[in-house]
């Protein structure tokens, strides 16, 4: 395995690129150059990107020469932190589905968003996204990879409510119908601040997290925590060291949309396909399983020597995957809506690859897990991005979200069916496509490391997959097709342009590519990509227990497969071949009806979260004004105005009565004695003369009265 000296600028320019799209989307106006300049960014950052793929093909490794931008900057010298980029071979991996799947649906928006009143915004923020979601792949420390997440949730936030007039054909969800007596139908505005805010749950959490791991190790950067372990000791001593884990763990909860912090995520199909398809599906929603894939080992290899210590850990991430991923499975099974349906597939595999991250920390080779979550990561990226491509697609031609409103397409839309079934099919796990064997991979990791009901809960949610992959193979395109014959949106219908089916055609070509390779022990090399990636960490370190080697597992692939069989053969019993009613079952009457409206009101979970997080508070808050502010604090600044007005009049009573009266008083007395005075001055000196002459005598007299001076005489 050879080092290929690679310019370190290229690493750069692979997020740079995008956030300079950004800011030339509001400087081209509004004509088609601003479309083809959007698009041209993010296939440039593409290409450097692949410039990084050839040599890990090749089998090699690369190593960055400084090159216009060191490989590490000085970022914050007071507190030695400096900023820098990633290029192993399982960064460089994921930085290319990243940037291709992203370019992918940037040339499918030029067609689909055409248009669109706000399409200079649209491509603000979808090439703000693409640089952020870099940022979080290719940072070489927390503190960097924490500004790309918050860049990819704001993001996720304006794109969401991208339709921000809040149109009802917009809104996502049933109006009318109602779970626990809340609405489950919402807004656009609604569903981004949804989003929003339970997001932010989990980012406060991973925040406090590697605040915490800061002031232990004096360091965010991977390596450096990789090279001194002295923080994780420091850390168990205290009891500190899972629940920091946690903590950092629950940024990826909220991002990846893992249970309890779940139910944002099928409310976020009220933005554009093409959101749905690049955030919402094969990338953002990835970047909790980027952030676990870098936590992960560090934590696992730092105390080694005991990893009992960290494996409840390891546990809760993997048990967290599990039910998540087999809550959403059940909840995809029912219902109408497309792209809500593919969310809740979303959540669901999103939740195997949690399963695989936190099995390789209970398995005797880490590195088989951590292969195996990137394998799911990968296949997933895939053909979910060309299943909600597919989405947008159908329902555009259709008029409607609902696929049971569908119907009947497959010969009208021979290269769209045909790339939807390759898509589905390898959702199913159906082999030989990418997503049998990124699942197996999974779960023959549960199997070999004995955690059997995990293994068990995983290959029952195969079966469940299977079930709603068909079931929207079957609603969508088999059935009549007379009301669809023009088009229920008033759409000839017929396979789009070119610029719509050519992305979603290739990843489709992608993942049988992908599943080709997987005969040919793609997931081995995996395990061997993810050594490399331990041991870039851990430089010059040495550890037991990793293998390259991904022998098939027979046992584990044929009971998965076995159920995944069984959830295909209903579907098609029941909405292919449609031998039978499935509304027999479900309706008011029905075996099954108990269950699928517990199922389509998503376990209740989203109701209940309404009327404790939301609903309680309203309530509270209306009490809190009745009975506090009104009941009392009006009363006593009521009472308090009323002494204001009782005193003043009082006040001006006594200024009426009284300081008026005396005043008066006080006038009169010396207007009186002015008068009595003003008779004496008559203006004849001799009285004046008298007057002043007894005035003498008068005042004589007074002095010798009082003093008395006579007695002596």
């Amino acid at each position: 395995m050879a080092a290929i000296p690679i310019p370190s600028y290229f690493v750069w320019l692979i997020f740079i690129l995008p956030y300079v799209g950004t800011l030339t989307a509001p400087l081209t106006g509004r004509g088609r150059i601003r479309d083809v300049v959007a698009v041209l960014f993010s296939l440039l950052s593409a290409l450097f990107a692949l410039a990084l793929l050839i040599p890990v093909v090749e089998g090699n490794t690369i190593s960055l020469v400084n090159s216009l931008i060191p490989a590490s900057v000085p970022w914050i010298p007071e507190l030695g932190i400096s900023f820098g980029v990633l290029s192993d071979p399982y960064t460089v991996i994921i930085a290319n589905l990243v940037a291709w799947i992203s370019f992918l649906v940037m040339l499918y928006s030029v067609d689909y968003m055409k248009g669109d009143r706000g399409l200079t915004r649209y491509w603000f923020f979808m090439s703000f996204f693409i640089g952020s979601m870099q940022l979080i792949v290719l940072s070489n420390n927390l503190l960097s990879l924490f500004i790309g997440w918050e860049g990819v949730g704001l993001c996720s936030y304006a794109l969401i409510g991208y339709y921000y007039h809040d149109e009802k054909e917009n809104w996502v969800g049933t109006p009318g119908s109602k779970a626990l007596g809340m609405e489950q139908a919402y807004p656009p505005s609604h569903a981004g601040m949804k989003a929003f805010f339970m997001t932010r749950i989990g980012d406060m959490a991973m925040l406090a997290g590697i605040l915490i791991l800061f002031i232990y190790s004096g360091t965010f950067n991977y390596q450096q925590l990789a090279s001194s372990t002295g923080w994780a000791t420091s850390l168990a001593s205290g009891g500190l060291l899972v629940p920091v884990a946690l903590l950092i763990f629950g940024g990826a909860v909220g991002k990846s949309a893992q249970f309890p912090l779940q139910e944002w995520l099928p409310d976020a199909m009220a933005g554009p396909a093409p959101v749905s398809a690049l955030i919402h599906a094969a990338t953002m929603v990835n970047a909790g399983v980027v952030l676990v894939a870098r936590i992960g080992p560090i934590f696992y290899f730092a105390l080694q020597s005991n990893p009992a210590l960290i494996q409840p850990f390891f546990m809760v991430v993997a048990w967290i995957g599990a039910f998540t991923a087999f809550l959403a499975a059940t909840q995809a099974m029912v219902g109408f809506e497309l792209k809500k349906l593919l969310a809740y597939s979303t959540i669901s595999q999103i939740g195997y690859m949690m399963l695989g991250l936190g099995l390789a920390g209970l398995s005797t080779n880490f590195a088989e897990g951590l292969a195996a979550g990137l394998s799911q990561l990968m296949s997933h990226a895939i053909f979910k991005a060309a299943l909600f491509l597919m989405a947008g697609v159908l329902i555009h031609l259709t008029g409607t979200k609902y696929v049971n409103q569908m119907g009947g397409m497959r010969e009208k839309l021979k290269i769209t069916f045909a790339a939807f079934l390759i898509a589905a099919a390898s959702l199913s796990g159906i082999p030989p496509l990418s997503g049998f064997f990124a699942k197996d991979a999974v779960l023959a990791t549960a199997w070999g490391s004995g955690q059997y009901a995990l293994f068990f809960v995983g290959s029952a949610t195969a079966g469940l997959t299977a079930f709603y992959a068909f079931r929207l193979v079957g609603l969508a395109f088999f059935g009549s097709r007379e009301q669809h014959a023009a088009g229920a949106g008033g759409h000839e219908l017929k396979e789009p342009s070119p610029i719509s089916w050519v992305p979603y055609s290739v990843l489709a070509a992608g993942t049988v590519l992908v599943g080709i390779l997987g005969i040919f022990n793609l997931q081995g090399h995996l395990q061997g990509v993810s050594i490399v990636y331990i041991y870039s960490l851990f430089k010059g370190a040495s550890f037991s227990g990793l293998s390259s080697a991904a022998p098939f597992d027979f046992v584990s692939s044929g009971i998965t497969l076995a159920f995944a069989l069984v959830g295909l053969l209903l579907a098609v019993q029941l909405y292919i071949r449609r031998k039978t009613a499935p509304s027999s079952l479900v309706t008011s009457c029905g075996p099954a009806h108990g269950i699928y409206r517990f199922l389509e009101n998503r376990w209740y979970i989203d109701a209940i979260y309404y009327r404790v997080f939301v609903d309680a508070p309203l309530r509270a808050s209306y009490w809190t004004l009745d009975n506090f502010e009104i009941g009392i604090l009006q009363r006593v600044h009521g009472g308090g105005a009323n002494l204001a007005i009782w005193a003043s009049a009082a006040g001006n009573w006594f200024d009426r009565h009284v300081v008026d009266v005396a005043s008066d008083w006080f006038a009169r007395a010396g207007q009186g004695l002015s008068r009595v005075f003003r008779k004496l001055q008559t203006g004849i000196l001799e009285e004046y003369v008298l007057i002043f002459s007894i005035g003498l005598i008068l005042l004589l007299l007074f002095f010798l009265l009082v003093t008395r001076v006579y007695a002596s005489i």
